[in-house]
């Protein structure tokens, strides 16, 4: 099978245009087959602030009332992911920007959770990416650019999590290929002290991941991070790693980094 590369980008780095044109160049310069997905950083919460709508945040997780999923659409799927695109377009990557509802190419549901509402946010459903339309794309050397919002086919656009999108994307296509998913931001991986960009761990297996949990080493938003990348490499990626965006390179399977390993 041939190899696929999928990354994901987000954190602080989106918000930093330095960062992100480095990162830029350094993903165009990946010759193998590859996909593109990006978080919102701090964009939307800016402009729902300046446009005098509140924004609710629950253990890091945004509430998105109807005012909220007009803004992440309109930041996510307009300026974040366009901008994007033209920038890889200016190192003559050939690439092209979607959200769920484009193509068809990934569906969701709204998130039913009998605590906490969170609006109009989506879960991606069973058999919910379209791996044919990724293939068809992929095939004829385009890039696609994903940006974190899906739709329900009914008309309705749903808030998803980047990470999870991720997740599922590298698990639905890893039958057809070798799958390698990075997650990108701007730590140098996993680390064991959080004030410490260089006690990052560089094999990180899912007991030790569940250890360093109980222990509250590991904690907040990487906790639902780190699921998602273990499920990934559980259910068919055939590497999954986690590092600063600054360490992609070409040579991707030499990323310093966390790698994850099943066990």
């Amino acid at each position: 099978m041939k190899k696929l590369h999928i990354l994901k980008i987000g954190g602080n780095i989106i918000d930093d245009p330095t960062q992100l044109n480095r990162f830029i160049q350094h993903f165009s310069e990946i010759n193998e087959l590859k996909i593109l997905i990006h978080g919102g950083g701090k964009l939307a919460t800016e402009l729902a602030h300046k446009l005098g709508i509140k924004q609710t945040l629950i253990e890091g997780r945004r509430i998105t009332d109807s005012e909220t999923l007009n803004i992440t659409v309109m930041v996510y799927v307009g300026l974040i992911n366009k901008t994007i695109v033209a920038k890889l377009q200016a190192h003559n990557n050939n690439a092209i920007g979607f959200c769920g509802a484009d193509g068809n190419l990934i569906k969701s549901k709204k998130r039913e959770n009998a605590e906490i509402d969170y609006g109009y946010v989506g879960d991606i459903i069973e058999h919910g990416i379209d791996v044919k339309q990724f293939e068809q794309l992929l095939e004829t050397s385009k890039i696609p650019v994903i940006s974190p919002i899906t739709h329900d086919g009914k008309g309705n656009l749903l808030n998803t999590n980047a990470d999870t999108m991720a997740s599922k994307i590298a698990i639905a296509l890893s039958s057809f290929y070798d799958v390698h998913l990075t997650y990108c931001f701007e730590k140098n991986g996993v680390l064991l002290d959080v004030e410490n960009d260089e006690s990052f761990i560089p094999i990180l297996k899912k007991a030790d991941y569940f250890n360093l949990k109980k222990e509250h080493t590991i904690s907040k938003g990487m906790i639902p991070k780190l699921d998602n990348a273990f499920s990934a490499i559980e259910n068919g990626a055939k590497q999954v790693t986690i590092c600063h965006a600054k360490n992609i390179s070409k040579q991707m399977e030499n990323m310093r980094g966390t790698q994850l390993l099943k066990g």
